[in-house]
């Protein structure tokens, strides 16, 4: 039986804030962002909202070398570009590779569910000021 929960403000506002982020927010920088519009917002609080919409699965987090989890509210599958330089991460455009996960299926013992692919460089933004080589 699952859990119904009432409506939350904070909680909307949080998904949102992540949603409306294409960078991959940590928690961090969700409170940062709302902290203004929302005194009242604890890093407790916050905790407690990012785990419920994790729990209902519309957001997901991930770690993408720092160490940090970053929040993404994209949650069907879908690749990701790590910039190497900034830490900035973001969804890669490219259609996900059903054919991987079929070989895979094909390949082990396991119950392979799906795959994630993570691009690593330099961002365009970061880029943007080396000479061409």
């Amino acid at each position: 039986m699952k859990l119904q929960r009432r409506n939350s403000k904070q909680r909307e506002l949080i998904y949102e804030t992540i949603h409306s982020n294409k960078v991959h927010p940590t928690a961090l920088e969700v409170y940062e962002r709302l902290k203004k519009e929302m005194p009242s917002l604890s890093l407790g609080n916050l905790y407690r909202n990012i785990a419920i919409l994790l729990e209902e699965g519309r957001i997901q987090g991930g770690e993408f070398g720092s160490g940090i989890v970053r929040y993404d509210a994209v949650t069907d599958s879908h690749y990701h570009f790590v910039c190497e330089r900034c830490g900035t991460v973001s969804d890669f455009a490219m259609p996900a590779q059903n054919r991987i996960t079929a070989a895979a299926r094909r390949y082990s013992p396991h119950r392979i569910a799906g795959h994630t692919i993570r691009f690593y460089g330099v961002c365009a933004d970061c880029a943007a000021g080396e000479p061409v080589k």
